[in-house]
Formats: structure tokens, C-alpha cells, sequence
């Protein structure tokens, strides 16, 4: 049964356009990015004014614990600043042209690194999990890079490029490379085989096949490693700017530390974390629009 309808799809491939495979496939159960993915994904949508609220009350109550804290001095002041304080050293920054700038220069690092890992990754991760041979070859040497932490990096990147942007990006661009590199490669390893049956029976190329049968079928696994390597971007991010830097929230988390500004010190860390959220917010628009073209 298997082979006559290997052999019915091989002889309408030629009157259909390859773009309908992954419709296709949908007759035998299959979907690209998972057949109860886009249920969910509008389940979801019914409930955003919920989900957004639940959401809200976390960091209501610590700012209102935070508040308290603050007005009963049960923490000195030295040690843990007022939410007032913090905001007054945001407007101060404002003011002297200097937290637009940290906040810009920072982002743009963050994105011009992200997206250069991110094609990294994507392009090894898909060479590994395709690939046996190159599993082998790549795995264990990809493997051991990762393990090495992101200081030990700013060194030999400082040494070999010079203290300027192109080693910050290069060390963003490593710290995003990897959770691409491994959720791709995993996810691939995984694939249905009966999808890939599918596609070279409508006779798509190995690069076809990988596009339109392989790629879009592990669209959440590739979701999810964006959003970790978005992550592990603002991670190197500081530790880029902690050394070698004069702008961006990094230099401005370490400046503050030396001159006793812990107002500032908190104002970096909340910034940050606003900026991650938004940043991670981005990525799912982009599963949102991924879901619905090969959902």
C-alpha cells in the first residue's frame, strides 16, 4: 500500500507544484510545525487579556514589596535604593544624552550579534543533524567549544581583532551560535521519516528537501533556540562590555559599581531585563508568522 502511493505521488508531482507538499502531507496526519501547534496557538490568542494580566501581577508585587521595603528602611539605603531613587537616576541619564545612547548601542550589538550566530548555528546545526559523516566530524569539536566559558573568550578576541566593535559582536555572535547549533541539530536528527519519504517522492532535491520538508517540519525546536540564543546574546553582551568598553548597559552596570551607584546599578539590571522581554516578545511574533505559513 506504502508503494502504490509513493508511486501516485510521484506521478502527480509532475502536474503539482512541489509548494504543495507540506499540504499534502497533511492527508496522512502530518504537519510541518505539528498538528495541534496552531490550535493552541489560537487558544492562546482568545486568552491574551488574561494571559497578560497573570502576567502583571509578579512584578506588581515586587515593585509594591520593593516600595515597602524601601519606606520602612528594613535594607539601608546604601544597599538597596528606592524604585523613586531608581527612576530619578533614569531621568538624570536621560537628560545628559547618556541612557539613550547606552540602551542603542547595546541593542545594536545584541541584534547584529544574534543575527550572525544565529546563521552560524542554523547553517551547522542543519550540516549535523542532516548528516552522519558530518555529526562525527563536527559534534564533539562543536561540543567542547561550547563548553568554554564566555570570559575566557575576551582575550584571545581582544588580541586577535583589538578592542572595538568587532570583538563585542564576534563574542555576542559565539554565545548565539550554540543553542541554534544544538536545538537545530537535535531537531533534525528527529524528523518523521515519513515526511522526508514524502518529499523525495515528489522528487525535491537534498537543498529542496531541507527547505521545504526538513526545515519547516522542526519550525518550534528553531523557535526555541532563537529564543535561547537571544538570551545568551544579552548574556555575552555584558560580559563583552564589561571589558574594553566606554558605552552600552554593560560599561554603564560596571561604572556605576565603581563610583557607588547602586541607584544606576538596579537601572541597568531593569533595563536589561525590559530589553530581553521585548527582544524575546520579537522572536515570537516571528514563530507566530512561521506557524502560520508552514503550520
Amino acid at each position: 500500500m506504502a508503494k502504490s502511493t509513493s508511486r501516485t505521488v510521484a506521478a502527480d508531482s509532475a502536474s503539482e507544484p512541489a509548494a504543495t507538499l507540506v499540504q499534502y502531507s497533511s492527508q496522512f496526519g502530518y504537519s510541518a510545525a505539528g498538528t495541534a501547534t496552531n490550535q493552541r496557538r489560537r487558544g492562546d490568542r482568545t486568552r491574551r487579556p488574561w494571559v497578560i494580566a497573570l502576567g502583571a501581577v509578579l512584578p506588581l508585587a515586587i515593585l509594591g514589596a520593593w516600595q515597602l521595603t524601601a519606606s520602612m528602611q528594613w535594607v539601608p539605603a546604601y544597599l538597596l535604593p528606592s524604585p523613586a531613587s531608581v527612576w530619578l537616576a533614569a531621568v538624570d541619564l536621560a537628560q545628559r544624552g547618556l541612557l539613550l545612547s547606552d540602551i542603542g548601542i547595546s541593542v545594536q550589538r545584541v541584534l547584529i550579534g544574534f543575527a550572525v550566530g544565529a546563521a552560524v548555528g542554523l547553517v551547522l546545526g542543519s550540516i549535523v543533524g542532516l548528516s552522519r559523516v558530518a555529526s562525527a566530524f563536527f559534534a564533539p569539536t562543536i561540543g567542547a567549544l561550547r563548553a568554554v566559558p564566555s570570559l575566557a573568550w575576551v582575550p584571545l578576541l581582544v588580541l586577535y581583532i583589538g578592542i572595538n566593535e568587532d570583538s563585542k559582536v564576534t563574542l555576542i555572535a559565539i554565545g548565539a551560535m550554540f543553542p541554534v547549533y544544538t536545538t537545530v541539530a537535535g531537531a533534525l536528527r528527529h524528523v518523521d521519516p515519513h515526511l522526508v519519504e514524502l518529499g523525495g517522492a515528489y522528487g525535491l532535491g537534498r537543498f529542496q528537501l531541507l527547505r521545504q520538508v526538513q526545515l519547516p517540519a522542526v519550525v518550534p525546536s528553531v523557535v526555541s533556540g532563537l529564543r535561547l540564543a537571544l538570551a545568551q546574546s544579552w548574556l555575552f553582551l555584558v560580559a563583552a562590555e564589561l571589558i574594553a568598553s566606554s558605552m552600552g548597559l554593560g560599561f554603564r552596570l560596571l561604572d556605576s559599581q565603581q563610583n557607588g551607584r547602586i541607584d544606576r546599578m538596579f537601572l541597568v539590571i531593569i533595563l536589561l531585563g525590559i530589553l530581553g522581554k521585548t527582544t524575546d516578545a520579537l522572536i515570537g511574533v516571528l514563530e507566530r508568522y512561521l506557524l502560520k505559513r508552514w503550520g
